[in-house]
């Protein structure tokens, strides 16, 4: 199945993939530095000396919520709109490190756009879709605010693809100029193109020449993509978010998601910056290699694990299985907020425990909560020392229930709330 066209990075041998993307780790870690805010986050790292995955590991995670809270105290105070996080703005800096575009998602959370061409990296992601110099390719994803139509716009004309920046609504003239420019390929939400098809259904137009989709930004469940194909469109997802913009891209052989070149991506158990072994489900943490925006070590949120195996497609990098839900899963018990990071303190304080997964039962002001261990030997009173760690981390009571190894879903769940409201 192995496409001779593929981009030479993409087929390298996975050591030196490897040892690229470690050696490139030094200078990414310099370019945060120069930021105030990884300035801070970061004093006392030496660049030089962060070459390796476990040295990564050391560095702590920066999430969202961060982001957002750095760049409201900037803004209130008349500061950088970005929060100190990025490389690039439009006031003092030099003309090789402006900004293109500015961005807003929601929060509001402001990213940069630098200069360079395909910034945001899908132009693999459509290639694997299987768009092609010489495309039209009908973008739908917004072109105002949020960067996502920049993002697919990027990654076309890097393949040489015309574009047409279709942006969100006025479906009725969208329809229109799928039908009567006869685009070869799609770019959006698969909700979106499933409402474009009916309607042209409604209509009785016929979208002959519309054979490839690259979509994103939503759940793409098989039936869906099986509708499409019955209409003989083939649609592949990709997985991005506005900081990071590409980070994984599914293939044509249908398993998992492909991890871009220019990221090194990190499972960890959720609450904390540990990563987990390869099949183990956690939240995923990216590092990406952008001078102008050097995130290190950002928490998406989102759940996924990574695959055995290579694609057989030829692509060598690693996968993910795609997204698995989110990460925080914060609950109130009795009044207290339990985070997953306070479970993962339980299991640092007892290292022979495996899995483990908070369940909270009841109903709201009426609650229970019961841990869950797995564990391979059971000495006398290991379940009430545990529950004595969760009092003293949580400041509340828990049962604990030991499992055995393999028992409990492996699912990235720390933290499951089975309450009834009322």
């Amino acid at each position: 199945m192995s496409d001779p066209a593929l981009d030479p990075l993409e087929t390298r041998d996975p050591a030196a993939r490897e040892a690229a993307l470690m050696a490139a780790l030094p200078a990414q870690v310099a370019a945060a530095l120069c930021t105030p805010a990884f300035a801070e986050r970061l004093q006392g790292v030496e660049p030089a000396a962060v070459t390796s995955r476990a040295a990564l590991a050391a560095l702590p995670v920066t999430r969202k919520h961060e982001l957002l809270e750095r760049q409201a105290a900037e803004r209130a105070a008349g500061g950088d709109p970005f929060g100190g996080f990025a490389a690039i703005g439009w006031r003092g800096i030099g003309a090789v490190r402006v900004a293109r575009r500015v961005f807003q998602s929601p929060g509001p959370i402001y990213e940069p756009e630098g200069a360079a061409a395909d910034y945001w990296r899908f132009g693999r992601a459509l290639r694997a879709a299987g768009f092609r110099a010489g495309d039209l390719v009908h973008n739908s994803f917004s072109y105002h605010l949020t960067p996502a139509g920049s993002m697919m716009e990027g990654g076309a004309l890097a393949l040489g693809c015309a574009v047409f920046p279709g942006g969100v609504g006025n479906t009725e003239l969208q329809l229109q100029a799928l039908a009567e420019l006869r685009a070869d390929a799609y770019a959006g939400t698969p909700s979106f193109l499933r409402i474009l098809l009916e309607k042209a259904d409604i209509a009785g137009l016929r979208l002959p020449s519309l054979r490839k989709a690259a979509v994103s930004g939503e759940a793409f469940p098989p039936a869906l993509r099986d509708a499409f194909r019955a209409r003989g469109i083939e649609a592949f997802q990709s997985y991005a978010t506005a900081d990071l913009g590409l980070v994984a891209y599914e293939t044509e052989a249908r398993e998992g998601l492909v991890l871009d070149e220019s990221v090194i991506v990190e499972i960890v158990r959720p609450g904390t910056g540990e990563p987990l072994p390869d099949g183990e489900v956690g939240e995923v943490v990216v590092t990406v290699l952008n001078p102008d925006y050097p995130l290190i070590r950002f928490g998406t949120g989102d759940l996924s694990a990574i695959l055995p195996g290579a694609c057989p497609t030829g692509r060598s990098n690693a996968r993910i299985r795609g997204w698995l839900g989110r990460a925080d899963q914060t609950a109130k018990v009795r009044g207290m907020f339990v985070h997953p990071a306070q479970v993962a303190e339980v299991l640092r304080r007892h290292p022979e425990l495996g899995r483990a997964r908070l369940v909270v039962e009841g109903e709201m002001a009426d609650d229970r909560m019961t841990l869950m261990v797995e564990c391979t030997r059971r000495p006398e009173g290991l379940a009430a020392s545990i529950a004595q760690t969760v009092r003293d981390v949580t400041k509340l009571r828990a049962e604990v229930e030991l499992c055995d190894p393999g028992q409990l879903p492996n699912d990235g769940k720390v933290i499951e709330d089975l309450r009834r409201v009322g």
